[in-house]
């Protein structure tokens, strides 16, 4: 006789397990406890065997409840297994280890495997920022899908929302990155194709902008305008270490107090800090060497030169010194659109202009040197160049602040000497 519904939630527990039988080996099991087990009674050579289908409970919405129309359906697939020859609990096994298989090839997986893979050859920066946009633009629309289901189109309507917002150089890395990440599954055989391939030049690429530099003119108003800015002091000894030193903007937003020797007067970057990952020497002026004292009043408790007021553990974000600049009208509509970043344009046009090494800057910006043999040979003998450019520009631009000042004339002839 068919088992009710009413009959199933009505079940009262006894002292020992009991059976309330359904139809085609379907029972359910009631035990002590009170809880109640749908199982199914199946016969293979002969060998009676058991399979729970799952429990029923009083409450439907309970979570990994089964009803009598579902336990009937799931005992229904299993005697169709049964007529096989297959054991349902195999079946069940081997579709869960299936699926743990697949969860290790979705695209989230093997992207994480390949930033594991290949981030100790990536600056922190640039690490963070491939997680970032992953996790914001990809792994949403395809980051749980096994990579042999994904397709060209479904990568190309990321670039293509990507690209609506404007974000056009994101669009084109993303691509890049995607078909990187393909390529790794390809090598470690969980997929055959690269759906991001065909997709090359799918994305239409923004006019690279190079960072505009400051005229003489705007340097010396800069300067002023600086004297009188009344926003966060710290931000203001950034702007003159920036410009003394004209270190990338990141370079400077995480500087750490244990990078900088000032009885050797030197700032060393560590190489995981740097865009190229070789370590950078920063040689220190007088005027940073009194400006670092100056700021370490201010900031000198934390790790960092320029921590994050919200979190003591970080440093400034990107667009602090971008929005001092708004603040300043030197940056945003209206103005001459100087950012943070043309600290190093202003300094290598100038120094160009200058007569000094265009070596000796390169080095100095930290620019990549095809030859590695020449670069190997830069690092080593430009060092004692590179101190005598970074006074002779510290004290350039404190003649542009004051006209008056006598320092520029001697390290002049120390740059003429050396040169």
């Amino acid at each position: 006789m068919a088992l009710s519904n009413l009959a199933a939630l009505t079940a009262k527990p006894a002292d020992k397990p009991y059976k309330l039988t359904d139809t085609n080996g379907l029972y359910l099991e009631v035990r002590p406890s009170g809880v109640k087990l749908w199982r199914y009674r199946y016969r293979i050579g002969g060998k009676e065997n058991k399979f729970t289908l799952g429990q029923f409970f009083a409450d439907k919405s309970r979570v990994g409840h089964v009803s009598l129309e579902g336990a009937r359906r799931s005992r229904d697939e299993a005697r169709a297994l049964v007529r096989k020859g297959i054991h349902p609990s195999h079946h069940r096994q081997n579709a869960i280890a299936k699926q743990l298989e697949e969860n290790k090839s979705t695209f989230k997986a093997i992207a994480e495997e390949w930033i594991e893979r290949n981030g100790k050859n990536w600056s922190e920066v640039y690490a963070n920022q491939i997680k970032h946009v992953l996790k914001t633009d990809v792994y949403p629309d395809i980051g749980t899908l096994p990579v042999t289901s994904i397709t060209p189109n479904q990568i190309l309507q990321i670039l293509f929302k990507v690209e609506r917002r404007g974000a056009n150089t994101y669009a084109h890395l993303i691509r890049q990155w995607a078909s990187a990440i393909f390529r790794y599954a390809i090598v470690t055989q969980r997929t055959q194709l690269d759906p991001a391939a065909p997709l090359r030049g799918a994305v239409i690429r923004n006019k690279v902008r190079h960072s505009k530099a400051l005229s003489r003119e705007q340097l010396t108003a800069f300067l002023k305008r600086l004297d009188t800015y009344r926003g966060d002091p710290a931000t203001i000894f950034g702007f003159r270490i920036m410009l003394f030193t004209f270190v990338r903007t990141i370079e400077l937003r995480a500087a750490r107090w244990t990078e900088f020797n000032i009885e050797k007067a030197e700032w060393r970057i560590p190489a995981e800090r740097m865009k190229m990952r070789e370590e950078h020497i920063v040689p220190l002026s007088r005027q940073v060497i009194t400006l670092l004292q100056g700021l370490h009043e201010i900031t000198g408790h934390s790790q960092f030169l320029f921590p994050n007021r919200r979190s003591s553990q970080t440093y400034i974000t990107s667009t602090t010194l971008n929005r001092a600049l708004e603040r300043m009208k030197f940056l945003g509509e209206g103005t001459i659109g100087f950012s943070a970043h043309g600290f190093r344009a202003t300094a290598s046009t100038m120094l160009n202009e200058g007569g000094f090494n265009s070596d000796v800057i390169e080095r100095q910006l930290a620019h990549q040197d095809r030859n590695k043999v020449r670069a190997s040979y830069n690092h080593a003998s430009y060092l004692d160049e590179r101190k005598i450019m970074m006074q002779v520009w510290a004290d350039m631009v404190d003649e542009m602040q004051n006209p008056k000042t006598t320092a520029l004339a001697f390290t002049r002839e120390l740059s003429r000497q050396a040169g």
